[in-house]
């Protein structure tokens, strides 16, 4: 098994989309209710959906991105006037991590878990 894609609800399509690619996502189909985005790597897929009953505004979700050079991406994207809500740190589960918010207030962790991402050292047999 292998993950597809991870769908979140949003309550405004071009602003979700114009941050998504500012993340360096690549959109690969749109219309004025759903945007699906491929990444620079690997072959798994993200997208967004207009929450039309709710208005995106009960936005929960929260998604990780993996980046091995996690420094640079924060510091470029800051070029670029993203804001974070947490710098890069260190966290107890040994995997660096950036916060961020996208436009309907869904979580986006930017991070870097190397080898301990899929085997930390409590990992189950």
């Amino acid at each position: 098994m292998n993950m597809n894609q991870v769908t979140l609800a949003v309550h405004d399509i071009e602003l979700a989309v114009a941050f998504y690619q500012k993340l360096g996502l690549i959109q690969i189909v749109g219309n004025e209710y759903y945007a699906r985005f491929s990444f620079p790597d690997g072959d798994s897929t993200f997208s967004v959906y207009l929450d039309q009953e709710k208005g995106g505004l009960d936005c929960r979700g929260v998604v990780y991105f993996e980046h091995q050079e996690l420094e640079q991406l924060v510091e470029r994207l800051k070029g670029m006037g993203v804001e974070f809500v947490q710098e890069v740190t260190m966290q107890s589960y040994l995997w660096k991590e950036a916060g961020l918010l996208d436009p309907s207030g869904n979580k986006i962790k930017l991070y870097w878990g190397g080898d301990y991402r899929l085997n930390p050292p409590w990992k189950l047999n």
